[in-house]
């Protein structure tokens, strides 16, 4: 059973209360989010555009910039190479949108995933020098191609990197580490040792928004921003950056534009996924309408999804959203196989015990890796590597837990890679079938993860009883939007929360709904999304199979649970009430 640890950070909340104007809850809820002093939290409960980071304190952007306005100005033919994912597809068009309204001649490759794999290789510097290319730029990679780009020099391309992933490095004997850049005429990157960039978890399309911001402030062109910055709000949900700082301030913005875009393409998928423009939020970024621009470049080819950005004509952009939406529901159906071939293959051959997960599943599609690398994250717990067969060796992806650095316990194990590359919570890799057991024993002897380490926590920020709620705290409590990584939904919790009946609704009957009471007068609608069996079965542990029987048969029944929750206002024919949703129990 995980653990229930409720915060104990202190600060004057009455004073912050009264000082922001904010109820007493939403002042501990900002401390518990580690937001302290009063520019900090203004930021937080207020910032925008204007409290975003000059592009000029990335290290080597002035270098960028000067390498392209002389590119444009000669007249040199310029492309882009990005990544087949979210996030390098969105950097893909904001670089393109930018350097075109500078007048740029720009173009621009995605990799295929399968024929190319991930980033620059030889073969797309080639075809950029048979193509008159005289500039490349990279975008949501680059950092780890020291060799591709020392050969692009070769055939006389100038190339400028633009990347967001974690510098290569050699250790040396006493544990210093040497890094390495490409040397390419500029290296934009927030996690170079020497770049004092303030926010260094952006992700690879903000950093192209920063170079493009730059950019079009020279040529004195900034409408296009407003747009563009909506563009990177959404890869930056999209690559799983924490929405801290300034990734917050960035998706908050860019959602607001967002909700009257003039993007037909993004208007077009969330039309296709049923999601109302006015109410789109970061969870239908992350769980919707990204992974149906990822799917493309799973299972088809990334060009589709930036075809669809680029969409200039309405019933193109629909038919567009719509074979993506296709593509995502095919990629799902692969996905739910795919995570039970893995668990098939933990429990067969005893896996389990290990610390870090690495499954090896040859007949399952490459590019469906990191998705069930992450499934099986959440189902054990550790961080987990899922290796598929590809047509050169093995390809994978690996998704991990607070606690544990992915990047770096990789470099631990290098010699085992023919290609790898990443951040602290994910990362991809290539190998030699014939090493893949040797990897495995490795990454495991060298894991340094305790058993508390990997013991389940629920961090709480408020143990609040119900009694406290009210409309006006519930409408608070969207100050602290938009919620994800670094910036979580608030976790409520109250002991003996009184379950007096309750029924099982919804199409596939997987939705329980409670009425409840705390004891203190009020009684309450309760909801619950999660996994009924298993409630049940706790019911039927803590109060018999004849009571929870009851319970469902409309009789009044009284079952006392301890709750984690969030409130909710449910609006049902024009009318508003409180509700609960139940989000854990014990």
């Amino acid at each position: 059973m995980a653990q229930w640890l409720v915060a104990a950070k202190r600060a004057d909340f009455q004073k912050m209360a009264e000082q922001y104007k904010i109820d007493p809850v939403i002042a501990r809820l900002i401390r518990n989010r580690d937001v302290v002093g009063d520019e900090e939290i203004r930021k937080y409960l207020d910032g925008g555009v204007e409290d975003l980071y000059s592009p000029t304190l990335l290290k080597d952007m002035d270098r960028a910039v000067e390498v392209l306005k002389d590119k444009i100005a000669s007249g040199a033919k310029i492309r882009i190479i990005g990544d087949y994912d979210a996030d390098g597809i969105c950097a893909s068009y904001v670089l393109l949108k930018g350097l075109s309204v500078c007048g740029a001649r720009a173009d621009t490759v995605i990799p295929h995933r399968v024929k190319d794999g991930y980033g620059l290789n030889e073969s797309l510097l080639e075809d950029a020098a048979k193509d008159g290319i005289d500039t490349v730029v990279t975008c949501d990679n680059g950092i780890a191609a020291a060799a591709q780009i020392a050969y692009g020099r070769q055939l006389g391309l100038t190339v400028v990197v633009t990347d967001h992933h974690e510098i290569p490095y050699e250790e040396g004997e006493d544990g210093s580490r040497m890094y390495l850049l490409p040397e390419a005429a500029a290296v934009v990157d927030p996690k170079r040792e020497d770049c004092g960039y303030p926010c260094k978890n952006i992700c690879g399309a903000v950093v192209a928004y920063k170079l493009v911001q730059q950019l079009l402030e020279e040529y004195g062109k900034k409408e296009i921003l407003e747009e563009l910055l909506e563009i990177a709000a959404f890869a930056t949900v999209c690559d799983l950056m924490e929405l801290k700082d300034e990734n917050r301030i960035i998706v908050k913005c860019g959602l607001k534009n967002m909700r009257h875009t003039k993007n037909l393409g993004l208007k077009a998928l969330m039309e296709v996924c049923g999601i109302e423009a006015e109410k789109v939020s970061a969870y239908h970024i992350g769980f919707i309408l990204g992974p149906c621009m990822n799917a493309t470049g799973r299972l088809d080819t990334a060009k589709r999804a930036l075809a669809l950005l680029q969409s200039s004509e309405r019933g193109e952009a629909v038919a567009l959203a719509a074979e993506l939406k296709n593509l995502n529901d095919i990629r799902k159906e692969m996905t739910v196989k795919g995570a039970e071939e893995a668990v098939a293959c933990i429990e067969r051959n005893g896996l389990e015990k290990d610390r870090v997960l690495v499954v090896y599943l040859p007949e399952v599609h490459e590019s469906l890796a990191g998705i069930i690398a992450g499934r099986i994250r959440e189902k054990y717990g550790k961080p987990a590597f899922i290796l598929t067969k590809g047509e050169e060796g093995v390809k994978g992806s690996g998704r991990s837990i607070e606690g544990y650095h992915m990047y770096e316990e990789m470099t631990g194990c290098k010699e085992f890679f023919t290609k790898y590359g990443g951040h602290k919570m994910a990362a991809g890799l290539s190998m030699q079938e014939k090493d893949v057991d040797a990897f495995r024993e490795k990454i495991n002897g060298k894991c340094r993860l305790t058993p508390e380490d990997l013991e389940e926590k629920v961090h709480i920020d408020v143990a609040m009883p119900l009694s406290y709620i009210s409309k006006g705290l519930i409408e608070e409590l969207e100050l602290l939007e938009p919620f994800g990584i670094g910036n979580t939904k608030p976790v409520f919790a109250q002991k003996d929360v009184h379950i007096l009946n309750g029924r099982i609704m919804g199409k596939n009957r997987n939705v329980g709904k409670y009425w409840v009471t705390d004891g203190g007068g009020r009684f309450y609608d309760m909801m619950y999304f999660g996994d009924l069996e298993a409630f049940h079965g706790f019911l039927e542990e803590k109060a018999g199979g004849y009571m929870v029987n009851r319970l469902y048969s409309g009789e009044r029944v009284d079952i006392p649970v301890s709750i984690l929750y969030y409130p909710d206002i449910n609006r049902y024919g024009g009318r508003e009430s409180i509700q609960i949703v139940m989000r854990g129990y014990r």
